[in-house]
């Protein structure tokens, strides 16, 4: 049986207004190709870079939460490789004296610390786009800040390795240094696996530029498997940089792979060094919000969720702000609701992040408010509206181009919860009449079918009805023989 050995690069790029050493715009959504860039962004001569320094907070805001050591000097070294979206033939980044050394974080629900080595502070390269016709190249993107952090080979499965990913994007977003969309290349990982059977670590293959949390973890999971079949034919594991093709689930050479002296790193002569010491660390730690972890402590004793619930919910930053406002609003409505927050958290992670999910649009961009939420479910807490009509409602207040009010809405389309018990077994009784093949095979001892029963007197009630009482119904009205 052989024990992988996994450690983690992982690349951010910071969200700051203007690139790295340059004024031109920090603009990810920017569509024209090549319209933020000047002669500096292309090395030109007589420029001169000067140091981002809302940058240079941001890094050491990363590295107060992570439990990193911040140096008191740091400096930048020029990195050279010649590549189409390198414009100035090198890159300026951190080789010896990184900004941040040490650290760690915790994973699998704090049972576990993964160590980090550094984080370090560069400028991102511009981004190729291939084609029938030959290669383009955007430098949109080339100077833009991008924060390197490098771990310890202190992970031991894909599982392991998605979680740190997944909980340092969280970290990130609630720091507001990076919006970390890994479909948008904010963030980008890559992974360096070995595998042995003993101590001895075996040879290390490095995985590029994965960007999605599956991609991770199905990478990692294939070349386990593939070194584990090299070393069971008897072969070496060749060191070498590989891709991960998504859609054959595979990972493929792409070259052999580079030392740090094929870069020939030298400190860069247009920078002066960065002396940390004079940045407000006091200042910068006392800004630091409510991370995830706190918040999962705070929201298990105060809301009594589940666990998985709490999860998802403070995932994102924004996410957990809108649900803590609207625990808030359903508690304002009724004070008996503190035991209906479940319910709430419920309709949030299964109804609310899904459709935004398959809208494609995020929290901070629907007009629904906490406020409508809390009262939507407030009203199916008592029984005013059902199940269906409350999910129903609710997708119309996600998509609508205003803030609807719940009560307004189903006051307009008449959807109260039916109360009158004999208009509904008038229902109950035309619908078992027109399905008695269903009630036969009820009757036979096939009770699950009374699930479509239900269905059906939902649907002619507009789901207006209770199900929990036409279950009762029906129950008394077709005895099972026995």
């Amino acid at each position: 049986m052989y024990s992988p050995t996994i450690g983690l690069e992982i690349h951010t790029e910071l969200n700051t207004k203007t690139k790295m050493f340059c004024g031109c715009l920090n603009d990810p959504d920017q569509k024209n190709p090549n319209t933020n860039v000047c002669p500096i962004c292309f090395g030109h001569p007589g420029t001169l870079p000067v140091i981002n320094k809302k940058a240079i907070e941001s890094m050491i805001k990363a590295g107060l939460v992570l439990n990193c050591q911040i140096a008191e000097f740091s400096k930048f070294d020029r990195k050279h490789y010649f590549y189409p979206d390198l414009p100035k033939g090198y890159q300026i980044s951190q080789y010896d004296l990184p900004i941040c050394l040490g650290g760690f974080l915790d994973i699998l629900d704090n049972t576990k610390k993964i160590r980090i080595t550094r984080i370090h502070l560069e400028e991102d390269a511009g981004r190729l786009s291939h084609g029938q016709d030959g290669s383009l190249v955007d430098y949109n993107r080339a100077g833009v800040p991008l924060m390197e952090l490098v771990t310890e080979p202190d992970i031991k499965s894909a599982e392991e390795a998605k979680d740190f990913a997944q909980k340092l994007q969280a970290i990130f977003r609630y720091l507001g240094i990076s919006e970390a969309n890994l479909e948008k290349g904010e963030m980008r990982c890559e992974v360096n696996i070995s595998i042995s059977k003993n101590e001895n670590l075996g040879t290390k293959v490095e995985i590029k530029n994965l960007n999605s949390f599956q991609a991770i973890e199905r990478s990692i999971e294939y070349e386990i498997k593939r070194q584990a079949e090299i070393l069971d034919r008897g072969e070496k594991v060749i060191q070498e940089t590989r891709g991960f093709d998504e859609n054959k689930n595979l990972t493929f050479s792409q070259r052999l792979k580079e030392s740090a002296h094929d870069y020939r790193y030298f400190p860069e002569p247009d920078l002066p060094p960065l002396v940390l010491t004079e940045f407000d660390q006091e200042k910068i730690r006392q800004s630091i919000p409510e991370l995830p972890n706190e918040k999962q402590v705070r929201f298990k004793k105060e809301f009594n969720l589940k666990d998985s619930d709490i999860n998802i919910i403070i995932s994102d930053r924004l996410l957990a702000e809108f649900f803590e406002e609207a625990v808030s609003e359903f508690i304002d409505l009724d004070k008996s609701n503190i035991g209906s927050i479940q319910l709430l958290a419920n309709y949030f992670n299964n109804d609310l992040i899904n459709l935004i999910k398959e809208l494609g649009i995020e929290i901070k961009n629907i007009k629904l408010s906490p406020e409508n939420l809390a009262e939507l479910i407030d009203l199916l807490s008592k029984e005013k509206i059902t199940s269906r009509v409350a999910k129903d409602l609710l997708k119309e207040m996600v998509q609508s181009d205003t803030n609807i009010d719940p009560s307004e809405l189903i006051k307009e389309k008449g959807l109260t919860q039916m109360s009158d018990t004999c208009q509904i077994e008038t229902i109950i009784k035309k619908v078992l009449a027109e399905n008695q093949e269903i009630v036969l095979l009820y009757q036979s001892g096939k009770l699950q079918v009374i699930e479509s029963l239900i269905g059906k007197i939902m649907k002619e009630t507009r789901g207006q009805a209770n199900p929990k009482m036409i279950k009762e119904i029906i129950s008394a009205k077709l005895v099972i023989p026995k």
